[in-house]
């Protein structure tokens, strides 16, 4: 049985989808995820997107982006990192 508490915001989803594509939530959160999905356009296709650009990225070969793009990505990814911890 579903209960309130059970119910997954959008940002929740948001928060979660980088592991949830990784398969590294829990079963519950794997399971709260795909009921929101099922009754969610916008997180689908979300998802969806999240799925194509991780994979789009994962072509990318080490000179297909230029150094005065990926060193201002890393500083903003480590930035971001640390505000995290």
């Amino acid at each position: 049985m579903t209960t309130a508490s059970d119910d997954l915001a959008c940002v929740e989803l948001v928060e979660l989808v980088t592991d949830y594509l990784e398969d590294a939530v829990s079963e519950l959160d794997r399971e709260r995820i795909e009921r929101h999905l099922s009754g969610c356009d916008g997180c689908t296709t979300y998802v969806e997107q999240m799925r194509q650009s991780i994979a789009a990225a994962g072509r990318l070969t080490p000179g297909d982006v230029p150094p005065s793009i990926v060193d201002p990505l890393l500083a903003i990814f480590r930035a971001s990192r640390r505000t995290e911890s």
